[in-house]
This record gives C-alpha cells, structure tokens and sequence, in this order.
C-alpha cells in the first residue's frame, strides 16, 4: 500500500480541462500524486477513455467546478478558455467559488489573460496563469519547464501540484508574467527549428551524411536542445506530434501580436510564423513542428 505521506496531493480536489496531447498524462500525474481528480473535456469519449477507479467525470465545466476546488485548464487556445470559462450556460465561472485556485496552463494571449484574472478576482477567485515548456515528453515524465505569473500567495497555494507536474518552475511575475515568458519561449523555439531545418536541408542537399554532421554540431556552439530532438526527428522524418505545427503557429501568432500591441515589430518570428502557416496549408497541421523541414527539404529539379 501507498503511504500517504509520499502521495503529495492527497486530499486536493482538482478538476481538470482539456485532456489533448498534453492534458493527458500531465492529469494521469496528478491523479497518482494522489488528487481526488474531476475530468471534462469537449470531447466526451476522450475523458471518458481516461476514466479510472477514483476519477470522476464531469457533465460541464460549471460541473466541474463544482465538484472541485482547484482547477487546471490544458486548452487549445485564447477563444477557447473563454468560451470554456464564460460561455453560458454552463461556463466554469458559474460554478465558481471564493478561495477557489484556477490555473491555465496553456498558452493564451497576454491581454486576455489579464482581464480574466481581474474578472475572476471580483468573485474571490486566485487565478496563476502557468504556461510549459516540454512537450508532450515533458508532459508525460512530469518534467515540464514551468513559467508562472500571479500573486505570491496564490503561488504559494499552487507549489505541490506544479512540484508533482515539472522538474523547473519559475515565478516570473504578476498575472500575464508567465504567458509572456511563454511567448519568448515559442518565438526562441520557432525560429530555433527554422534553423536546424535549413542547415540539415543544406547538408542533405550537398550530400554529405546528416547524422555525422549533427553529432558534429551538437559538440559546439550550434548545440541545443533543439538539435538535439528535433534534429533527430527531421532525420528520421518521424513527426508523430509532439508539439503540433498548429499550436508552433498559434503561439507565435500571438507573439507577434503581442509585440504590436507593445508597438514592436518581430520580423524574424513574423516570418517563421508565415512558413508554419505554409505547412498549416498543404495539409501538415497536425505533424510535429520539427516537420517544418519539408517546406525547405525538397528534392533538386
């Protein structure tokens, strides 16, 4: 039998939304941390097929709010989570409570973000927005990079679940902090895989062996991470998502975004995000980002 003692949640009521790529284990962590874990997602049979002995589903985000007093949103986008909090009649914020925590965990823009929280607080609501970094690996061995903005105590309150969910956490911030570290990070990312996609594509063009050429590079000041996994994948042109181009797009859109509402021009990441785009279009949305090597490794005519 588990100790209680080493199930660090036990006793935390979280419900959690949004159960894709990532929402998946990051819930399946919590739950064996110990959480009485709630479930929804828009797709039924998707929580459904997650359903343990212990877990319990929830008919609507308000009911899931209810049967909760932490929640956790993993959802796709900005007009999601507001359609997820707000939408009536069955929002989360209808059933929301005073000294409830809401945590986003997602990307969502940084504006929105901020008038969430300053909505959801005239209801006594702590709201964190606490985006990752990881992928689904990171995901799935509980070792995401995890960037936070919100008030020290609600922090505080927070600390054991992003223990159980990441190996690195960051308090960068106020509220909006941690979705603006989140853009950095997509912009540092997208262009960082525009760069080994054009390198390997150059190497494979001039016939000379990809894999001594990346082992070559990760030993120098071209190493990275980036390199690393995702050099690896473009390779072996293996794309099953782990980050789909979808989302690599979604995040620098608003990156851009963001930086015009700032009164700043990004032309780099505003051209990175056009050849995401470009995948998004002949069809290759849903591969991994590191397939964005196929807009630039094409056969010679």
């Amino acid at each position: 039998m588990i100790d209680e003692a080493d199930r660090p949640l036990h006793g935390w009521r979280i419900g959690f939304a949004g159960l894709g790529l990532m929402g998946r284990p990051m819930a399946r962590n919590l739950f064996t941390a110990g959480a009485e874990l709630a479930l929804w997602n828009r797709t039924r049979s998707v929580a459904e097929s997650m359903l343990e002995p212990g877990m319990r589903l929830a008919g609507s985000p308000a009911e899931l709010a209810g049967m909760s007093d932490c929640l956790v949103l993993m959802l796709a986008d900005t007009e999601v989570v507001d359609q997820v909090l707000f939408a009536p009649p069955d929002g989360l914020a209808n059933g929301l409570r005073p000294g409830m925590l809401l945590i986003d965990m997602g990307t969502t823009a940084v504006m929105a973000t901020r008038k969430i929280a300053a909505k959801l607080a005239q209801t006594g609501v702590d709201y964190i927005d606490a985006p990752v970094s990881g992928g689904e690996i990171g995901a799935i061995n509980a070792s995401l990079t995890i960037m936070a903005g919100g008030s020290e105590e609600a922090i505080a309150r927070a600390r054991p679940l992003f223990a159980v969910l990441g190996k690195q956490f960051t308090h960068v911030g106020d509220v909006g902090a941690g979705q603006v570290a989140k853009a950095a990070n997509q912009v540092i990312v997208g262009l960082n895989i525009g760069a080994v996609a054009e390198a390997l594509s150059l190497v494979r063009r001039a016939g000379v062996d990809l894999n001594k050429v990346r082992q070559a590079l990760l030993g120098g000041f071209a190493g990275s991470r980036i390199l690393e996994v995702h050099g690896q994948r473009m390779i072996d042109k293996a794309f099953a998502p782990g980050g789909r181009v979808t989302t690599q797009h979604k995040d620098m859109r608003q990156a851009c975004e963001l930086a015009a509402e700032l009164g700043l021009t990004l032309p780099a990441t505003e051209l990175s995000r056009r050849l995401y785009q470009k995948l998004i279009d002949q069809g290759d949305g849903d591969l991994d980002h590191s397939a964005l090597i196929r807009i630039f490794d094409q056969p010679a005519e």
